[in-house]
């Protein structure tokens, strides 16, 4: 028999035998609720009032004859959602549920997939936060633009007719988003916060008493689940009320972040060192913050402190992108430094054969900025680093990530450009709309059906229209199937350089992670060579990102010895130094070091006094090598200096690791650091 249930989401119909329990009816109408419907609360009624309403779970036990249902009555269900929604995370911290290597490993995509970037989010990307601005936690300088009026001064004007007190139409300040002032000082495209006030003066008009409506909203092409209408799910079904809408595309008025600041141009000459070397293409990481942008009204910028490069395999015209596994351990560690991922760079180069230094130009306006896959590639990254923001009905809006590319202009000189995408291009990208296309100006529609429609269809694919100057100088609209150019996704963004450079690291020493390919590896021969004492400057040798993430992944340093040690590297101070230094954790590292041979060699040699001098030296490394024992640990950095010294010289005749690592243990207490061999017998 059909039973027909009217509940505060819609119809539902269940098609049940008549010697069924109303627990079978139960499981039948949970699988077509609402994922936030709380099972225990579901009660039954014959009539809307709810006058002899019943649990579901006082009666799973009880047949439907038994309680006189026959083919086609009807049921009233009541039921509470439960709170469970999400508000994102917040800048700096990216989501633990997200794979290191998620869709950047090269791996193909399956047709059958819904989601091509993320995983299923915990709730529907329906649902909507209950006023978020009170439990969305927003950055800290998107707090501090919030609470700034945006306001552009001017002084007085020539028109001016008032005393100097007064104020008219000619003088009285601007708002952000003006287009004339814009428009003079060359602005291109509005700032997030100018943009936002633009909208929020719209939406909400609180002269008029009505309550608040976040002014955001998230585009949204997918086909929306749970569907009130009680039909089944796609692609079995589909209504008005879950298909998305036509999409017309056009270039977005406003960006996330208005300009990319590099801390020092070594940050960049470094990451270019590896294409001059081998011709192959690189793909870093950017680590930095985010800060006040006063070039333009209400304007961020992105300042990057650090490169870190991926594992990958280069090639001369692209990259593949291996699994990076120690991801969240780098993310600690720029989190320990006040820095966090701000974006991805790559180069694009090619050399002339000129033989003077300069390359091909490959991007300009006749031919393309951003490749299709470029495109798709920046879209992915931004959808797994969503901006988390008050003012959205969904608690996130848009993504901060950049994508900096370094190519040739068309002087033949080495260029970076900077870009993002569009909050359209994310969603087209995670509702599998699009696919990149042999030629790098033009985005491809994807079809609706394939493998020749046997497995029937595998993504709902609306209308997509995009507009655009005809050749009669009309404004027309077109189709955008089979393909439309990535003009329509890309927003452009300023880049530069401080004019007086202060970077947070000091120009990196300590070898690049990930060029094994070109003969640089990280050993801890490095490691002791910038933690040594030579030349007095450890404050300096200390200040490196690579040095900071190497350590941190030989597993020797606590937490709070990590955190310290990332705070003396960026603060360089000499009080946290030398606490530093004074930590087991640290002292463990250098008996790591000494114990297993990496030594740094003296920078200075000793002066010959007279000949016995060297003749006493000869003859002690004659006698067992003592000499060279108390040599080394008078250059060692460790605070044993002169027990040790003379230990390991009564022990002649060993190797001088064993020597020394004996001394350890026969000197450890309470206060001096234990050396666990066997933990660290694979170093």
């Amino acid at each position: 028999m059909l039973l027909r249930l009217r509940g505060p989401d819609g119809m539902i119909r269940i098609t049940i035998e008549k010697n069924d329990t109303v627990g079978d009816l139960g499981r039948q109408l949970v699988s077509q609720l609402p994922p936030t419907v709380d099972p225990n609360s579901i009660t039954m009624s014959p009539n809307p009032q709810a006058t002899d309403s019943r649990r579901l779970k006082d009666i799973v036990k009880v047949k439907l004859g038994q309680i006189g249902l026959n083919h086609g009555d009807l049921i009233f269900i009541n039921y509470d959602h439960q709170d469970n929604v999400t508000n994102g995370h917040a800048n700096g911290v990216p989501p633990s549920s997200l794979p290191s290597a998620n869709r950047l490993n090269g791996k193909p995509i399956l047709p059958t997939e819904t989601l091509s970037v993320d995983p299923p989010p915990l709730t529907s990307p329906g649902k909507v936060i209950k006023n978020p601005w009170e439990v969305v936690r927003q950055s800290a300088l998107d707090d501090r633009l919030d609470r700034k009026d945006g306001k552009i001064p001017r002084g007085r004007d020539r028109m001016c007719k008032h005393g100097p007190k007064g104020m008219c139409d000619y003088c009285m300040p601007l708002d952000p988003f003006n287009p004339q002032y814009l428009a003079d000082k060359k602005i291109k495209y509005l700032s997030f916060h100018s943009h936002l006030r633009k909208i929020n003066s719209a939406t909400n008009k609180p002269e008029l008493g009505s309550s608040f409506i976040p002014p955001l909203r998230e585009p949204y092409f997918r086909v929306k689940q749970d569907c009130p209408s009680g039909h089944p799910q796609w692609p079995e079904g589909i209504c008005t009320k879950c298909q998305p809408s036509a999409i017309t595309l056009q270039p977005q008025p406003f960006r996330m972040v208005d300009h990319v600041e590099f801390a020092s141009f070594e940050l960049v000459n470094t990451f270019i060192d590896a294409w001059r070397k081998t011709g192959a293409q690189r793909v870093g990481y950017l680590y930095g913050r985010y800060t006040e942008y006063t070039e333009v009204p209400l304007g961020v910028k992105a300042v990057v402190e650090a490169i870190y490069e991926v594992p990958q395999v280069d090639e001369a015209d692209g990259v593949s992108l291996n699994t990076w596994e120690n991801e969240s351990a780098v993310n600690e560690v720029a989190r320990l430094c006040g820095l966090e991922q701000v974006g991805v760079i790559f180069t694009d180069l090619l050399d002339s054969g000129a033989g003077d230094g300069t390359v091909i130009c490959k991007r300009h306006a006749d031919s393309y900025y951003m490749s299709s896959l470029e495109v798709c590639f920046a879209a992915r990254l931004q959808s797994q680093h969503l901006k988390p923001t008050k003012w959205s009905d969904t608690g996130r809006f848009g993504s901060n990530f950049v994508t900096c590319i370094i190519s040739g202009d068309e002087t033949g000189q080495i260029a970076i450009s900077s870009y993002q995408v569009s909050n359209e291009a994310m969603e087209m990208v995670r509702a599998d709309l699009i696919e990149p296309s042999a030629d790098p100006g033009v985005m491809l529609v994807r079809e609706e059906e394939e493998n020749g429609g046997s497995s029937g269809p595998t993504r709902y694919i609306p209308e997509v229209f995009y507009r655009k100057i005809n050749e009669y100088g009309a404004n027309v609209q077109e189709n955008a199937k089979p393909a439309f150019p990535v003009e329509y996704l890309v927003v452009t963004l300023t880049h530069g350089f401080p004019a007086e450079p202060k970077p947070t690291f000091d120009t990196p020493k300590f070898p690049i992670e990930n060029r094994e390919v070109i003969g640089e590896s990280q050993q801890y021969s490095h490691v002791a060579k910038a933690i040594s004492a030579s030349g007095g400057n450890k404050l300096g040798s200390l200040s490196d990102f690579h040095l900071l993430a190497f350590i941190q992944g030989m597993g020797v340093l606590s937490k709070e010895e990590e955190a310290l040690l990332c705070k003396a590297a960026t603060t360089r101070d000499l009080a946290d130094t030398y606490q530093l230094f004074s930590l087991p954790g640290w002292q463990t590292l250098e008996t790591i070091l000494q114990a297993t041979g990496e030594t740094t060699p003296k920078t200075r040699k000793r002066p010959r006094s007279s000949s016995g001098d060297e003749g006493g030296m000869l003859g002690a490394q004659a006698n067992g090598g003592a000499a060279s024992a108390s040599t080394f640990n008078a250059t060692s950095s460790s605070p044993y200096t002169s027990t040790s010294s003379t230990a390991v010289s009564q022990r002649p005749g060993e190797p001088l690791a064993k020597r020394f690592a004996a001394v350890r243990l026969n000197e450890r207490n309470d206060h001096r650091p234990v050396f666990d061999r066997a933990k660290f017998e694979n170093l």
